[in-house]
């Protein structure tokens, strides 16, 4: 099983209509992490200061993994920020996803915990809002993409007095992370692929605007299909996704029977991130082998939906067939 980031807190509650659960909605589970719990009032509010930063002795190119030598002397009491290379992308927000490689050590001994480049992809979360440690949190916000960023975290801005066991984190360990800032994305942000022709008169026709509104779906006065129908409105050039990776998406789904919305992350203003092999199987089957930064289409038969299990409390009825416009953002 692959090694879940340290950092990462996953929001609850996303897709709780459809998506972010398997064939039996009532069984739904959210990603979890062993990122601290404490909120953004209760973290105390850092003194930032330039340094000390332990020296990086190989891979000091953007993107590249580090090799980071161990702390001399003691560590700063404050929350130590420098910026290795000065990107010249825009500036991580408050509230923003951010895609972020990193890694993190112990300043006392170099012991490596947390590895993104390791694992292959930049790790996505929320940042600023209390979702990973206050000192990413504190440090990160205001930053320009493209920037690399080294910051020396006291315990206090890290996994306080309980450290973490699982990592071999000490209560009175300072951690040392150097992380890229790779891309950040917020309510507003959209697929960036290229139109591709929709010339199925039998499927549904979803817009093509990309300017972070929902995309239009216009039902066909057909029957439904009866297989499953996962097709490109706009594709990316990103990587292709994975049976095994999360996603950050935007999404909005309506019923084929009568075009009624009843699921949108439009709506709530808010990105949905999940484990694809936590979601429906027709999200699963369906965005598996897709782009990164691609508009899909998704008609999902209800065998691969909710079937004769609909959630309840929504407009979804037994057997329905759902349609889906799926923005895939990042992964992870």
């Amino acid at each position: 099983m692959r090694r879940r980031s340290l950092l990462l807190a996953v929001p609850a509650g996303l897709l709780t209509l459809a998506g972010c659960g398997d064939d039996k909605p009532d069984k739904a589970k959210s990603k979890t992490s062993d990122a601290p719990t404490n909120s953004p009032s209760e973290a105390p509010k850092a003194k930032i200061v330039d340094g000390p930063v332990p020296e990086i002795t190989k891979g000091d190119k953007f993107g590249q993994k580090p090799t980071v030598a161990k702390g001399s002397g003691k560590p700063s009491p404050d929350l130590a920020v420098k910026t290795v290379i000065e990107g010249k992308g825009k500036e991580v927000a408050k509230g923003d996803y951010l895609q972020a490689h990193y890694l993190g050590q112990i300043w006392a001994t170099a012991k490596v915990f947390d590895d993104s480049y390791k694992r292959g992809n930049p790790t996505v979360f929320p940042i600023g809002v209390g979702r990973v440690i206050p000192g990413w949190d504190q440090g990160l916000v205001g930053k320009k993409l493209d920037s690399r960023v080294e910051l020396a975290i006291p315990p206090e801005l890290g996994y306080g007095k309980q450290g973490n066991k699982e990592a071999g984190i000490k209560g009175s360990d300072t951690l040392v992370f150097v992380v890229d800032l790779v891309d950040t994305f917020n309510a507003k942000s959209s697929a960036k692929g290229k139109e591709v022709a929709q010339s199925n008169k039998d499927l549904p026709k979803v817009g093509t605007d990309t300017g972070g509104k929902a995309p239009s779906i216009d039902i066909p006065k057909t029957d439904a299909p009866k297989k499953l129908v996962a097709s490109y409105i706009l594709e990316g050039d990103g990587d292709v996704i994975k049976e095994t990776d999360s996603l950050l998406c935007q999404y909005k789904g309506v019923l084929w029977e009568g075009g009624k919305e009843f699921d949108s992350s439009y709506q709530r203003k808010e990105l949905a991130q999940f484990q694809l092999a936590q979601v429906v199987k027709g999200w699963a089957q369906g965005l598996t082998g897709k782009k990164v930064g691609s508009r899909v289409l998704i008609v999902i038969p209800p065998k691969l939906g909710y079937g004769d299990q609909p959630p309840q409390g929504s407009p979804i009825k037994k057997d329905s067939t759902l349609v889906f416009t799926v923005d895939i953002l990042a992964k992870s």
